[in-house]
């Protein structure tokens, strides 16, 4: 499984994705989100900074085949394990991937940076 962030998600929705995501999606198509990500794009898309909501039925379709991962206990008790601050909704996203020992997929250099995190692609 890969933990995909916000912004890969929406770009692979969108299919926008580089070259090197895409193989990385490719290569193992079982995806998975943290449950703030789709909070995240309901705040984006109420603040009009992205166009489609939760409900749009093409992304409504393509989120289907994500699976959801809860904030629960585990993965804010990952959040003690993180080298590095950022905002609260991508820390949630870097311990979901470390409570669910998946690589995170992400462009954001931040999280890249961390020597806690795997994340793919190896070259964004």
């Amino acid at each position: 499984m890969l933990n995909l962030d916000t912004h890969i998600l929406l770009d692979a929705a969108a299919g926008k994705l580089t070259s090197a995501e895409r193989a990385t999606l490719e290569r193992d198509p079982r995806w998975g989100v943290s449950a703030i990500v789709l909070w995240e794009i309901e705040k984006l898309h109420a603040a009009g900074r992205l166009r489609m909501g939760l409900d749009e039925p093409k992304f409504a379709t393509f989120l289907e085949a994500v699976e959801v991962l809860p904030v629960d206990v585990q993965v804010c008790l990952q959040l003690r394990q993180l080298d590095f601050q950022a905002d609260p909704a991508d820390e949630i996203i870097a311990a979901t991937s470390l409570a669910h020992h998946v690589p995170l997929v992400t462009r954001d250099q931040r999280l890249r940076g961390s020597r806690r995190l795997r994340c793919l692609p190896s070259r964004v």
